[in-house]
């Protein structure tokens, strides 16, 4: 910890596998994760008190998950294929 780091940051520091966190707490409403960190919702309130093997499975995990989130609806074309059926 350096003397730098925000009195947030300093709270959100351990000396364990860090959260993969990134304070952007939105839950994807189909794919049920969250859009920064990648893990759901279980995982979220239960990694205080999961083990760091447990922790260090579920990072490696988050990595195949991104692609996930980048389903795209299909946006203005969608929309406009969808007026004119």
């Amino acid at each position: 910890m350096t003397d730098r780091q925000t009195p947030s940051e300093k709270v959100w520091r351990r000396d364990e596998i860090e959260s993969p966190c990134v304070q952007t707490c939105v839950v994807h409403p189909a794919e049920r994760i969250c859009v920064g960190c990648l893990r759901t919702i279980e995982e979220i309130t239960g990694w205080s008190r999961m083990s760091a093997e447990e922790r260090r499975a579920i990072m490696a995990e988050l990595p195949d998950r991104a692609p996930r989130l980048k389903k795209r609806r299909g946006g203005r074309e969608a929309r406009i294929a969808t007026d004119q059926t």
